[in-house]
């Protein structure tokens, strides 16, 4: 073989595995994972932030009133205790180590959760964006329940596009934002249409802040709200299987089919187990086991099983509903014992990526 056929071959080579490697990383944004930007600490920040929660009183029963919060240090707002302990989500050591992480696990869009301009969830956007990109990785954003109204929203969404839009990691579908709007049925079906529908009269569309929009399906009912709402999709966000109608495994078929009549995106969430006592003692009702990993397979089973366009992970570090994927370690302080994965921390980083490889392969 010639110099010349040698170096034709290598290119078709380079080319060939050019092209599948980023086929790849574009169908990791299948899978997405919510992240929680939130923690502080001293040394960081000046003071705990998060890891020092407050214990939550009930909506009705006042024998959980006045409960007082945790400490920070050994004593968390979760009912188990990170790898990396009370860690500052400023530090861009940690923000490394967990892209790092997010990567490994076959996540191809980190969902950080946005509480508004100047908020502690906005503090260290840049440092997400920069490091996310130096993973391959997509940065997407879980608009959290801050402002009063779409005009409010529609403000501050104004400075989320202005200010990251135009940075490589900043997540787009299409060439469109996608925004995942927590607590939307907080907001009346008409306001939401006049911002999100075609001819509403405060449209977004066709403008600088023209997004996919996905709401959060909590009841049955929600089919009311998302027929006219002018929503792009929905999401349901709960890894409490049977919490809500939204996360009950067993109405996805429905949901899956609802969304395919009304044109609309469905995106079914998983998670590892919920438990959540430590900040609300009164809800052992919703605690689920992790089982070993089993309820982590079982529904993402489930959410493959509808043949959804994404499947959103609750998630990377909402360690006060015992969501994360995050490594935990075994630790005990005084009579409490935290929960932990047993002898491998990394075992629901590894359990994510097979999880994520078997849902990917049936696209």
């Amino acid at each position: 073989m010639n110099y010349c056929n040698r170096f034709l071959l290598l290119l078709v080579f380079i080319l060939f595995f050019s092209k599948s490697a980023a086929q790849q990383s574009s169908s990791r944004d299948k899978v997405q994972i919510f992240y929680y930007g939130w923690y502080g600490n001293p040394e960081t920040d000046a003071s705990y932030q998060h890891w020092n929660h407050e214990i939550l009183p009930h909506w009705s029963n006042p024998k959980w009133n006045n409960l007082g919060h945790h400490k920070g240090g050994d004593d968390i707002g979760a009912n188990f205790y990170p790898a990396l302990g009370n860690y500052s989500s400023n530090d861009a050591k940690i923000i490394e180590k967990h892209m790092k992480m997010i990567k490994e696990s076959g996540v191809g869009v980190v969902v950080v959760s946005w509480l508004g301009k100047d908020s502690f969830t906005d503090k260290s956007l840049i440092k997400y964006l920069d490091i996310a990109d130096h993973f391959d990785l997509k940065i997407a954003f879980h608009i959290e329940p801050f402002y009063k109204n779409t005009s409010e929203l529609k403000e501050q969404l104004s400075y989320l596009v202005k200010t990251y839009s135009g940075h490589h990691a900043f997540y787009k579908k299409e060439g469109k934002p996608l925004f995942y709007v927590y607590d939307s049925y907080k907001i009346s079906k008409e306001e939401w249409s006049e911002m999100l529908s075609k001819d509403g009269e405060k449209t977004v569309r066709n403008t600088d802040l023209d997004a996919l929009y996905i709401g959060l399906w909590v009841e049955k009912g929600d089919t009311k709200f998302f027929d006219s709402s002018g929503f792009d999709g929905f999401y349901t966000y709960f890894a409490s299987e049977g919490f809500v109608y939204g996360s009950t495994i067993a109405n996805w078929d429905f949901m899956a089919s609802y969304a395919k009549d009304h044109h609309l995106i469905f995106i079914p969430c998983v998670g590892p187990g919920y438990s959540d006592t430590r900040i609300r003692p009164w809800n052992e009702a919703n605690f689920k086991s992790r089982n070993n990993g089993k309820y982590y397979e079982n529904m993402f089973d489930a959410a493959i099983k509808v043949n959804p366009d994404f499947i959103g992970i609750t998630s990377f570090n909402e360690w006060h509903e015992g969501t994360q994927i995050e490594p935990a370690i075994p630790k005990k302080v005084g009579d409490f014992k935290y929960e932990d994965y047993g002898k491998d921390p990394l075992f629901y980083i590894k359990e994510t990526k097979r999880l994520a490889d078997k849902f990917l392969k049936k696209k």
